[in-house]
């Protein structure tokens, strides 16, 4: 299969070459990699081009937005500068974060497992982090959810959802609307990946709102919300981020803001969320 990779970085100059690394071991060579070197100030650049040099298949974009960290529309907008470059010969497209070291098999195995289920619309493996000098399970979410920072789409299915949406959210809505169109997801925990930064280390405060934003552009719906907001706090041991996910969610209402799905993918997502929890009640 025909593996194409695009690789947000900004300021990445700890990290990127022992992503690039990982990646060019590769059993199952990516057919490209585009890296877009988003505003950096640092050595991510020239370490990016060290490895272009030596393979042809990897491309360094360069571009401009911000210097902050803000998760969502940065990131995705970096996403599509690279992807406006590419073709359309893939079967599977990428959006790696530029801090992860992938297993050598773990192309392969994704490979295998799109072509052995032609539902699959998403795949990936799990992330860990380093605590204590061991690697652990950077358990943020549940373990059926692929995370941000590792996606894998399936060409008919990364269209059909409408690619990926520049919005806090991005990497759950993806998700939710996959099922909507009758695509399987897999988590294979045989992948293990080292994610070299946890998850929101370097955002910024003006991205506490974002969260509750993004379940009211999804269509969660107060209650949901509600209940999200609670179990997303407890996992972080903070009682300042549920207050804040609430705010978020009552400003976008209050400002009626643009949803990201329709009201019948709304209407899907609201059943399927409710179905979860009742299924976990059980």
């Amino acid at each position: 299969m025909n593996f194409y990779i695009i690789i947000p970085a900004h300021n990445e100059e700890s990290s990127i070459g022992l992503t690039l690394d990982s990646l060019v071991k590769q059993t199952l060579k990516p057919k490209r990699i585009v890296v877009v070197n988003d505003n950096s100030t640092d050595n991510t650049q020239n370490i990016v081009n060290t490895y272009r040099t030596k393979y042809s298949w990897i491309e360094l974009i360069n571009s401009k937005s911000s210097n902050e960290h803000l998760p969502g529309s940065k990131i995705i907008n970096a996403f599509y500068k690279g992807f406006e470059t590419v073709d359309a010969n893939y079967d599977v497209i990428c959006k790696f974060d530029a801090d992860l070291i992938f297993p050598n098999n773990y192309l392969e195995q994704l490979s295998f497992h799109f072509k052995n289920n032609e539902k699959l619309g998403m795949a990936s493996g799990f992330c860990y982090i380093k605590k204590n000098n061991d690697w652990v399970l950077e358990n943020l979410t549940n373990k059926d959810h692929i995370r941000g920072a590792l996606k894998a789409y399936k060409k008919d299915c990364f269209l059909q959802i409408g690619k990926l949406k520049p919005s806090m959210g991005w990497d759950t809505v993806d998700e939710l609307l996959a099922k909507f169109y009758g695509w399987d997801i897999l988590t294979d925990a045989s992948l293990q990946v080292k994610h070299l930064k946890p998850t929101g280390i370097s955002y910024n405060k003006a991205s506490k709102y974002l969260q509750g934003e993004a379940m009211y552009k999804m269509r969660y719906g107060f209650l949901i919300t509600l209940i999200s907001a609670i179990k997303l706090a407890y996992k972080k041991r903070s009682l300042s981020l549920f207050k804040d996910y609430l705010a978020g969610y009552f400003k976008a209402k209050k400002h009626k803001i643009d949803f990201l799905v329709t009201e019948e993918e709304g209407k899907f997502i609201r059943d399927l969320r409710w179905k979860g929890m009742l299924n976990k009640l059980k």
